[in-house]
């Protein structure tokens, strides 16, 4: 085990080498000192006084309120000290730079974990299992959880979630004791709809079901929280060896099959949990606990109902919360005498809250015309004072409207000569490209003839056998390229021949303004900018679509290409044929598939530059997306919870298209907005500032150890979408949004 001085020698390391700022060290240090020490100790005593403070609640792994975690790419300011046990800490934290796979708010949670608890690598992949698991949980009554990290100050990992204000229902029955039975049923239908989502779309068991995983927000809404231990039903009857251990949940709410090794999982486990928690609710102890009783809330019918929920039988309890809750509430059963009574009292305080009424309207009804009185009288006053006024600078107003009529007519024909000249200048670069286009394709033209006439020369004088090994590239229909293997075995992706020109890239002001209102962060709308003219000096072939599931299966197959990233491209979490794009791919794998295709083909391709992707993607469009300033589900795959510039809200599917689903862009390219994020050459610049004019890739200077990604992905909400839009990412990490597109030379 570690001693105080061992982690300060460790924190001192990393001072040294430009990892902490002073301040940042003496911080942790001192924190380190308060959780070793106690007051007696510092002194040489051999015990502790009886009112000697204790250590301050979190030091004990190293963290104080007010320190920076998280790697130098990600960091969080802890702000307070929410929950702390053995299992770790939960931390109020403001999120200092939002990452790029992140759109949530400042304010996070931060659960974190002691080193010792994740020292051993099948303990750290748990976590990142838990993570990744619950990060899929999109409902509004479970708690988000986003992504997961290490800080490597204290070698800590900590999973990053929303942040709730309120009180778990632990609190609750510690201030109340007791709670009535429409109010606990009322609290746990919410609940009830949060385990059918995860059963149901997920196949998940929550398995530590209690007061202290249910919280309620100020606003009233209900959370359900720790899907860490949760276990998946599979199809063969088995768990994973990395889910938690059958055992795991919490003692009095652990259902006795819980501990039968091998068992398939299934939402009775649930079930006896939550019937074990409303007996809880409504007495204040545990079923079977001393001082346990017959809820008196409840009916006879009622109480055999929730003596089943807690059945050890799991086939005498109800298949499912939201079975057990309705179950409760039928068994009610007023008899007619006391629904009699019932609706009589009804009608008397129905009388009375009338007679109320009409009594309150009458007084109401007379302040009002009294308080219209007073009114009336000052609006007479202030309108003869306004007439006044209004004579008094009649005149004045009256030039005033003259000189600005005659400004604005000077402005309005400003502004038609420029756009006339703009209109002139626009026309001459057309009809530049116009002329250009024309002559390059007379050239092709001229150059084919030339060719099939050597051909047919060629063979009138004599027969020429073709030459072995050396295929003839094919071009479907719509100037679409595919380039044939040496060995005969297939051919390359289908490529769209781009033609050179020249564009803006990035984005205008204009555009940066409702993107910011859209809920974009300042530091992300800078990397858009200065806006500049870029010339695509060469025509180049790009990908229809993005590296598809097909196409890269016969690259793992030809080359042994070996898994080494966090997602398993063959099983991302979401269903996929080989048309979809694939997902889990590293910038440096990305790398090795362009390589491989190059030796196939005989052909030079290559992932395309930052520039290249922008022109291609705008496709001669100047808006914020190709498609125009706003964009729908109809027309990209991403999450249509969300809407941009008064865009109608949409789908969100959870997971990848087929890259052909939606209609392509002006030149041919399907996917340039959504589905994935798309690697490119580039190296993350914070601007555009020293940025190639020429359409190379940008790869001096920056971030060396993170790459550009462009296009936004299914995950992802429809301000990411924009063709202007820049990310970064690690370029050794890989993830279930980030796929790629390849770029071949002419």
């Amino acid at each position: 085990m570690q001693t105080a001085i061992d982690k300060i020698r460790e924190l001192r390391a990393l001072h040294e080498d430009g990892l902490l700022s002073r301040q940042e060290f003496d911080l942790r240090k001192n924190a380190i000192l308060d959780a070793a020490y106690t007051p007696a100790e510092r002194a040489g005593e051999s015990c502790v006084e009886a009112d000697a403070p204790p250590a301050r609640p979190g030091t004990e792994i190293g963290l104080m309120a007010g320190q920076e975690i998280g790697p130098q790419t990600r960091r969080y300011r802890l702000e307070r000290l929410i929950a702390h046990g053995g299992m770790g800490q939960v931390w109020q934290a403001t999120d200092l730079a939002t990452h790029a796979e992140l759109g949530h708010s400042a304010q996070v949670a931060l659960k974190i974990l002691p080193p010792h608890l994740t020292q051993a690598a099948s303990h750290a992949k748990l976590l990142i299992q838990e993570a990744t698991r619950a990060r899929r949980l999109a409902h509004e009554h479970i708690v988000r959880v986003y992504e997961w990290a290490q800080d490597p100050a204290t070698s800590s990992y900590f999973i990053i979630m929303e942040y709730l204000e309120g009180e778990d229902l632990d609190a609750v029955l510690a201030r109340e004791s007791r709670l009535p039975l429409d109010r606990v049923l009322a609290l746990l239908d919410p609940v009830a709809d949060a385990l059918d989502y995860a059963w149901g779309k997920h196949r998940l068991v929550h398995r530590d079901i209690k007061p202290g995983n249910v919280f309620v927000t100020r606003k009233g809404e209900v959370k359900l929280l720790d899907f860490g231990i949760a276990a998946r039903a599979r199809a063969s009857g088995a768990m994973s060896p990395l889910d938690a251990p059958a055992t795991s949940g919490t003692a009095g709410y652990r259902a006795p099959e819980a501990a039968l090794e091998g068992r398939v999982p299934e939402p009775t486990l649930d079930v006896f949990a939550v019937a074990v928690m409303i007996h809880q609710l409504l007495t204040g102890v545990l079923p079977g606990a001393p001082g346990g009783q017959v809820p008196e809330t409840l009916g006879a019918r009622q109480w055999e109902v929730l003596r089943g929920g807690f059945a050890s039988d799991p086939a005498q309890r109800p298949a499912t919360v939201h079975a057990l809750l309705d179950a409760i509430r039928a068994a009610a059963g007023p008899s007619a005498e006391e629904l009699a009574a019932q609706e009589a009292a009804r009608r008397v305080e129905q009388e009375k809250e009338a007679r109320e009424l009409a009594a309150r309207r009458q007084r109401e009804a007379e302040a009002a015309a009294a308080a219209q009185a007073r009114l009336d009288e000052q609006r007479r006053v202030q309108l003869r004072e306004q007439q006044r006024r209004e004579r008094a600078a009649a005149e004045e107003a009256r030039l005033a409207r003259k000189e600005l009529l005659r400004q604005q007519l000077l402005a309005k024909r400003d502004e038609e000569v420029a756009k006339a000249q703009a209109a002139k200048e626009e026309a001459a670069r057309k009809a530049a490209q116009a002329r250009a286009a024309a002559a390059y394709i007379a050239q092709q033209k001229k150059a084919r003839e030339e060719e099939t006439a050597r051909a047919a020369a060629q063979a009138a004088s004599a027969p020429v056998e073709p030459t072995p090994g050396v295929p003839t590239p094919t071009v479907d229909a719509g100037a679409i390229l595919r380039d044939p293997f040496l060995d005969g075995g297939g051919s390359g992706p289908a490529m769209v021949l781009i033609e050179a020109g020249r564009f803006e890239m990035g984005s205008p002001e204009h555009e940066r303004r409702i993107a910011m209102a859209a809920g974009s962060q300042k530091n992300w709308i800078g990397r858009e900018t200065p806006q500049h003219w870029v010339s695509i000096e060469r025509p180049f072939a790009m990908g229809r679509y993005p590296v598809t599931v097909g196409e890269w299966r016969a690259f793992v197959q030809a080359s042994g290409w070996q898994q080494h990233g966090e997602v398993n491209w063959e099983s991302p979490g979401f269903p996929q044929t080989d048309m979809h794009p694939v997902v889990g791919v590293t910038w440096f794998d990305a790398l090795q598939y362009v390589a491989w295709l190059s030796e196939a083909t005989g052909k030079r391709y290559r992932l395309p530059s930052e520039a290249e992707w922008e022109y291609a993607c705008r496709a001669g469009s100047k808006t914020a997306f190709n498609v125009g300033d706003t964009i729908s589900t109809e027309q990209a795959n991403f999450d249509g919870s969300f809407t941009y510039n008064g865009g109608p809200r949409g789908e969100f599917r959870h997971g990848t298209t087929p890259a052909d689903l939606f209609a392509p862009n002006a030149w041919g390219l399907h996917d340039m907005h959504g589905n994935v994020w798309e690697w490119v050459q580039d190296v993350v610049h914070d601007n555009y500032e020293g940025a190639p004019q020429d359409g190379s890739a940008w790869e001096l200077g920056g971030d060396q150890v993170r790459r550009i990604l462009r296009g936004g992905s299914w995950l992802y909400n429809p301000r990411y979408l924009r063709s202007a839009l820049r990310n970064g990412f690690s370029a050794v990490l890989s993830n279930d949004i980030v796929g790629f597109r390849v770029v071949r030379a002419l």
